[in-house]
């Protein structure tokens, strides 16, 4: 299947949208899972595997602790997040980036509310 893009005005070049990208996800567009779910998950791996955990196991939106260190149902305010929950929730925005843009128009539509990589 071939697509366009414009390198500058008046210019067209075609793309293969089989070739691979080591600097872009791999576009979904419906027709396709098996194939873009081997290289989605390729790509996130190569980018951090910290991205692909986020996958995985999922993200919470952190949340405070009760003096005897169980957690409480009040969200933490991000600027009292640890270096480790900040590396967290970069994971899961990062996932979730390469997820927003390795899909077209239709499939974007029915992942654009997702905050968790993993719900994507």
């Amino acid at each position: 299947m071939l697509d366009t893009m414009f390198q500058h005005p008046g210019m067209v070049r075609i793309i293969d949208k089989e070739c691979g990208f080591v600097n872009r996800p791999p576009l979904l567009d419906g027709s396709n899972y098996d194939y873009w779910k081997s290289r989605i998950s390729a790509f996130l791996k190569s980018i951090d595997n910290k991205i692909w955990k986020a996958v995985l196991k999922g993200w919470e939106h952190h949340v405070a602790l009760y003096k005897d260190g169980n957690k409480t149902t009040v969200l933490k305010p991000e600027e009292e997040w640890t270096t480790a929950e900040d590396e967290l929730t970069l994971g899961n925005s990062k996932a979730l980036n390469a997820f927003f843009n390795g899909v077209d128009t239709n499939m974007f539509r029915l992942i654009k509310q997702c905050t968790v990589a993993k719900d994507a």
